[in-house]
């Protein structure tokens, strides 16, 4: 049934974008950067390079400074793989969040949404990929029909955003700047997965591609490139180079505003403007302002160091709250400025019991919600404001943030408050009433109740909280044990069911509105780290995992697919507002405090970068949504 709010939620974020795409389009200014492969006609020139319809941005109608273009930005990552934060930082999407976190068209020339159901993308014409190659509906064809539905490349099928209750979207290609997907059920988070920090990127550099695929390439060439990479297909060939996410390829053609220009793995890593991206100001400047940006590889123990040193023009990634003073000492000699930002994350701190873990006595233990409520209620987290924080901070229990219309300060303080006594009595009420020589409970098979809580060891911030929650559940008979690991043994640890507990931030939306997707409250994701095995079993259709087996686990999933049957903006709300309660209730993931300022460094020369805003992950990819491509160093620098 064709919905016409959903039209005129369309036909809204459309009025959103025309103060940018409704300006006369200027004329379009030429890079000195570029200027010279221009006279040597390797490039053509900039008019020429952008579509016929760029996205013309405003910037003085932002608030912001129009700017000039040059310059190199100095950054710091602490691992290789995180070079893939260009792509997050560049936020180059079909559609996005503005600053308002309202969906906008970015990439697209606009979009029609009919009742959630039939989603209708236009292309702008000439729009082309870093490699010059056009960028059309083939490209998003080429995506669908060649990689996402076959199974050498993809043999678990689709992804999940595309499937609703079983059905795949009809997609078709009326010509090459229209592109439709249409499903005959409301797919209501279609959008939102779109504009997420790392997107899935429905469409694909076909004619790059192409080349590694077997349906296009010679064979007898494929197989050359085959063993040339050292791999042992084609499929592994081809999934090795078409990485738009990790952005490790730098001959993968991109619509992002900066270019992979470093092969291989290097302590720097350099990227440089993109010749054809798609916007620029109102006075005719190709965006992005910045040419180049530059990523140093560096001991994430010394990413404060370094920037107190003046060695990063922009820098927020491996700084936290506890490096304000030494940044704020250094800002004179270094010749930048600290700002704090708020962070958009639910919890600055989560403990999220395994409630799939192996053990089958810890399993039982840890799903009784007495004792997920005593562990809650036996924290301090007045002491960790004051001590970490410096009062600065929010202390309660995991929920979403004031900035969501579904705040509730109950749900804060539900389980939240400092209450030894009703911890200890709520672990008798459990039946873990035995304790040993040194007060410590006992399990029902004898065993001491020692609680391994594995960390990233990333965040000193994260240890220095659990050092104080180690006195505190001692003091209820519960021995914590912390045990600091990388990341990614971290998190293999908890997906197979080996860890009891373990320590990340809280839900990265923690600014939701009824457009979104409440699937992160659900067990539909093994990230979510209280329920592992019950996200393996949603994400692989049954094939692995465990279905969720308890009634609150249970009842998300209902409320979710009836999310995603509603069609009515109230529908929505209500089914979100429960779903929060549920998660105050049943306490799945212990939160510690919320809204911990976010130092972020920002060079002198630098403008455009807001002073106050969110450092989140999901919705606004960091810097993405507060547009990275729109800074601009005074004056240029070298």
């Amino acid at each position: 049934m064709f919905n016409a709010r959903n039209t005129l939620l369309s036909l809204a974020a459309l009025a959103l974008a025309l103060p940018c795409a409704a300006l006369a389009q200027p004329n379009v200014q030429e890079s000195a950067f570029l200027q010279q492969a221009v006279e040597d006609g390797t490039l053509p020139a900039a008019a020429d390079r952008i579509p016929e319809h760029p996205l013309v941005v405003d910037v003085a109608a932002k608030g912001r400074t129009p700017g000039v273009q040059g310059g190199t930005l100095n950054t710091m990552i602490t691992r290789s793989k995180d070079i893939r934060q260009m792509v997050v930082y560049g936020y180059a999407r079909l559609v996005g969040y503005n600053e308002t976190y309202d969906l906008v068209p970015d990439i697209l020339e606009s979009f029609e949404n009919e009742g959630d159901r039939k989603f209708t993308f236009h292309l702008r014409p000439g729009h082309k990929w870093s490699s010059g190659d056009p960028f059309t509906s083939a490209d998003f064809q080429y995506w669908w029909e060649y990689i996402a539905t076959n199974k050498e490349l993809n043999p678990t099928g689709p992804p999940d955003f595309v499937i609703v209750q079983g059905e795949l979207p009809q997609v078709s290609y009326p010509d090459e700047t229209t592109v439709v997907f249409e499903w005959s059920r409301p797919n209501p988070g279609f959008l939102q997965v779109l504009a997420q920090a790392v997107p899935p990127f429905i469409y694909r550099p076909a004619a790059y591609l192409k080349q590694f695929h077997k349906e296009f390439a010679d064979p007898e060439t494929l197989q050359e490139e085959i063993d040339y990479a050292r791999v042992k297909s084609w499929a592994a060939l081809h999934n090795k180079l078409d990485n738009m996410d990790k952005f490790d390829n730098p001959d993968l053609p991109t619509l992002q505003p900066w270019i992979n220009a470093t092969a291989g793995k290097k302590i720097r890593h350099e990227f440089t403007r993109n010749p054809f991206y798609h916007r620029i100001d109102e006075n005719g400047v190709q965006l992005p302002y910045i040419d180049r940006v530059e990523m140093e590889i560096v001991s994430g123990g010394l990413v404060a160091a370094k920037s107190n040193a003046g060695e990063s023009d922009l820098q927020a990634r491996g700084l936290d709250f506890r490096d304000i003073p030494i940044l704020r000492k250094g800002e004179a000699a270094g010749g930048y400025r600290t700002e704090l930002w708020s962070s958009g994350t639910a919890s600055q701190i989560a403990i999220y019991p395994n409630l799939n873990v192996a053990d089958d006595v810890w399993r039982d233990t840890l799903r009784d919600v007495r004792v997920r409520r005593a562990l809650s209620l036996a924290i301090n987290r007045a002491a960790i404001n004051k001590s970490l924080y410096f009062n600065l901070a929010k202390p309660g229990a995991m929920t979403v943030l004031e900035q969501s219309p579904f705040f509730d300060p109950a749900l804060r303080a539900a389980w939240a408050q400092f209450d030894p006594k009703l911890a200890n009595q709520l672990l008798d009420e459990a039946g873990l009433t035995e304790r040993d020589g040194y007060g410590i409970r006992r399990l029902p098979d004898g065993r001491p109740m020692e609680l391994v809580v594995e960390t990233a060891g990333e965040r000193q911030e994260v240890e220095n909280a659990l050092q104080i929650i180690t006195d505190d559940w001692r003091d209820v008979g519960v021995k914590l044990i912390m045990r600091p690991l990388d990341r990614d043994i971290l998190r293999n640890r908890v997906f197979s069911g080996t860890t009891m507990a373990s320590v990340w931030y809280g839900w990265d939306n923690g600014l939701p509105q009824a457009y979104t997707s409440p699937a992160y409250l659900a067990p539909t994701d093994q990230v979510f780290l209280s329920w592992p095995k019950w996200g393996q079993f949603y994400q692989t259709g049954g094939a692995v995992g465990e279905a969720p087996d308890m009634p609150p686990a249970e009842r998300l999933m209902q409320l979710l697919h009836d999310w995603n049957m509603a069609e009515d903006t109230e529908a929505r709300a209500e089914i979100w507002r429960e779903m929060l309660k549920i998660h105050a209730d049943n306490i799945f993931a212990i939160g510690l405090v919320a809204a911990a300022p976010q130092p972020v460094v920002v060079s002198d020369k630098l403008r455009n970068v807001p002073k106050v805003a969110i450092w989140a992950w999901d919705p606004g990819a960091h810097f993405g949504v507060h547009r990275m491509d729109e800074f601009y160093f005074e004056g240029g620098k070298d």
